[in-house]
């Protein structure tokens, strides 16, 4: 399989992983978000994920894969884990899944690049914080509308992304050579099990060790804190064989609005990563 097919594949199975506390997976729908979206978003974003394996950049390649995406009544299912996908794919079509390569196109993106992830935002309906003090004409949230301010200032994607590095997960991971997701890919190798199952185990690690930044931006980082603890007392029930309170933790989760999205995003990173170092389902 090429990497493109690797990219959709990884995001097939995060979403089958189950059960994912907070989100939606095989095994749970919520009345606005289901299965099936998430499914759609994956095979519409082929095409982008195609062109970043090919010859088109990173910025054209985004945008063309979450145009893809979005055509489901869903809204936004994969957003940030094509930010992960979309330049792990042109790295390894380049040269090689790995941190360093990853880190060389991100280093290496353009004023373009970060106009095609503005125009990105155009297309679907992505939850994001406000900008640091003093950037709003940077605002993501314009979409297309701050593309003049971008070029004005000369910003590239990558210079964007260190803007909201302290504060969002996947910009951190840009910043930080995709570590988390190069880290979720070799604990994925390590376990047994079906690699859907996998995703959903490293899901759970992941996050019991670092509170997620989508429910930081949401709900507060008390609450990131709190599930943090809980994803650790229930990962260490699962881990004596009792997942009752996994369970009960993941029903709490829905019943209360708290979505771990960035995790689930680095999950996908992980199995691409795991995908091309030759595990296989």
């Amino acid at each position: 399989m090429t990497p493109a097919e690797h990219a959709q594949l990884a995001l097939l199975l995060e979403v089958a992983g189950t059960p994912k506390p907070g989100n939606v997976d095989r095994d749970r729908d919520f009345p606005d978000l289901r299965f099936e979206h998430f499914l759609t978003g994956a095979v519409g974003s082929g095409a982008g994920l195609r062109a970043a394996e090919a010859d088109a950049s990173v910025g054209e390649a985004f945008e063309e894969s979450v145009a893809g995406m979005s055509q489901q009544s869903g809204g936004n299912t994969q957003f940030g884990a094509l930010c992960l996908l979309v330049p792990l794919v042109k790295a390894t079509a380049e040269k090689t899944c790995s941190p360093e390569s990853a880190s060389e196109v991100v280093e290496g993106t353009t004023v373009e690049d970060a106009v095609g992830f503005y125009r990105a935002f155009d297309h679907v309906n992505v939850f994001v914080d406000d900008p640091p003090e003093g950037a709003d004409e940077f605002d993501v949230r314009r979409g297309s509308d701050a593309v003049p301010a971008i070029r004005e200032a000369g910003l590239t994607w990558y210079d964007v992304m260190e803007l909201g590095a302290n504060e969002d997960g996947i910009a951190h991971e840009w910043t930080s050579g995709f570590e988390r997701t190069f880290e979720a890919g070799e604990r994925i190798a390590e376990l047994d099990g079906s690699l859907s199952g996998r995703g959903a185990r490293v899901y759970l690690e992941l996050l019991a060790h670092e509170p997620d930044t989508l429910v930081a931006k949401k709900h507060g980082k008390k609450t990131a804190e709190s599930v943090r603890v809980r994803a650790q007392e229930a990962l260490q029930e699962v881990r004596k064989g009792e997942p009752e309170l996994l369970h009960a933790f993941s029903d709490s989760l829905v019943e209360n609005g708290i979505n771990p999205g960035t995790t689930a995003d680095i999950v996908a990173g992980g199995l691409f990563v795991a995908l091309e170092r030759g595990i296989r389902p």
